[in-house]
């Protein structure tokens, strides 16, 4: 059987709301040979068995997004993964867009961000989030982070901790080269911000950014963010 040249890995938990949207945007690059391997971390809402029906695999996983996500990259078969969360829709033409990248040389990277929602703050925030991408190199999972299979494993892979995986992750590809910003918008979910409030989640994003650079255990901050 052929290598796919790129697998998808969507870590879910409880995303029966979401995950047949999430999925069926990702039917196209399925078709053009793109593998999508769907972990779940103990869902009680069927979110299973709906994604059976649009995945090349589901698998099981401890639950926590970085142990889920190991586990789809160890299952995975093809030479280039991108991380997505259940929420965030890629670009139409993501599969070509990541692999044009890596072709040029880049061996990690992301996309822009949209984030969907009502308030108007969140284009604000959209902004900023790609913007301070660009200047630090660091990425974040609504950004749909892609890496080459081999630079993953030598690194590896997400750090097992219950937040700031995509943060720390980020850190230790930005040792080895830059990434490839990509202009190209994957649309990401406004619920995070909206459910909480959006000034309050930008403000507790941001505090809790600020204590791990500081060296906070990651932790500790999960249990502040809950």
């Amino acid at each position: 059987m052929t290598r796919p040249a790129l697998s998808i890995v969507v870590p879910v938990l409880d995303e029966a709301g979401q995950i047949e949207a999430t999925l069926a945007a990702l039917a196209p690059l399925r078709h053009r040979g793109v593998e999508l391997i769907v972990v779940d971390g103990g869902s009680q809402d069927g979110t299973v068995a709906l994604a059976r029906a649009e995945a090349d695999a589901v698998l099981d996983a401890p639950r926590g997004r970085a142990r889920q996500m190991n586990a789809g990259a160890a299952a995975a078969r093809g030479e280039v993964l991108l991380f997505l969360h259940a929420d965030t829709i890629l670009p139409a033409e993501a599969d070509r867009h990541v692999l044009r990248a890596v072709a040029g040389g880049r061996d990690w990277g992301r996309f822009d961000v949209r984030i969907a929602g009502r308030h108007p703050m969140l284009r604000v925030v959209a902004r900023l989030m790609n913007l301070r991408s660009r200047l630090t190199g660091i990425a974040t999972g609504d950004q749909g982070m892609f890496v080459r299979r081999e630079l993953f494993q030598r690194i590896g892979g997400f750090p097992d901790q219950p937040l700031m995986e995509d943060i720390e992750l980020s850190r230790r590809l930005r040792r080895v080269c830059a990434p490839a910003c990509l202009p190209a918008r994957a649309i990401t979910s406004g619920r995070r911000w909206e459910s909480r409030g959006v000034w309050r989640t930008i403000f507790l994003m941001w505090r809790l950014r600020w204590r791990y650079w500081r060296g906070e255990s990651a932790h500790r901050l999960a249990a502040a963010y809950r």
